[in-house]
């Protein structure tokens, strides 16, 4: 059964995705990011920039098979299949469909009201179904994964 993961109260959204999505593919993890166009674009820009010396390997699923195939890091929008089913982190915010053919999904939840909104909504639906779902809350001197 798929693992439900919460990270919440996160005050850098953007910077701690990709802080875990460095620490995911150390570990040799495969990520399918799911979220919408425009927020794909800020996340894959942002993981070419977010450290001088650290890369995290990730291609748009966009990208031709060839890299699609070594890449353990996928951007891809709710249209596009996914290329593994090992761990999804959804970027967007609502329920991804075919969250469930997933081993692992990670939710992370930032300080906004709105973004706390809709990730209870989420919450509930993965719960009203049975899913076992965690909570990572994350203190002020822990916000940093890995």
């Amino acid at each position: 059964m798929t693992e439900i993961a919460f990270h919440t109260q996160v005050p850098d959204k953007l910077g701690y995705c990709c802080r875990l999505l460095r620490k995911a593919t150390a570990s040799g993890a495969q990520v399918w990011v799911q979220g919408e166009p425009a927020q794909l674009q800020l996340l894959d820009a942002a993981l070419w920039t977010f450290a001088p010396l650290d890369f995290v390997p990730h291609c748009l699923a966009t990208a031709d098979a060839a890299v699609l195939a070594t890449s353990p890091v996928v951007l891809g929008a709710p249209d596009q299949p996914p290329t593994h089913h090992q761990v999804l982190l959804n970027w967007g915010d609502s329920v991804p469909s075919g969250f469930e053919s997933f081993a692992r999904v990670i939710e992370i939840v930032s300080l906004q009201d709105e973004d706390r909104r809709l990730a209870r909504l989420r919450w509930k639906h993965y719960s009203g179904r049975g899913y076992p779902v965690t909570a990572h809350e994350q203190k002020t001197n822990e916000a940093q994964p890995g």
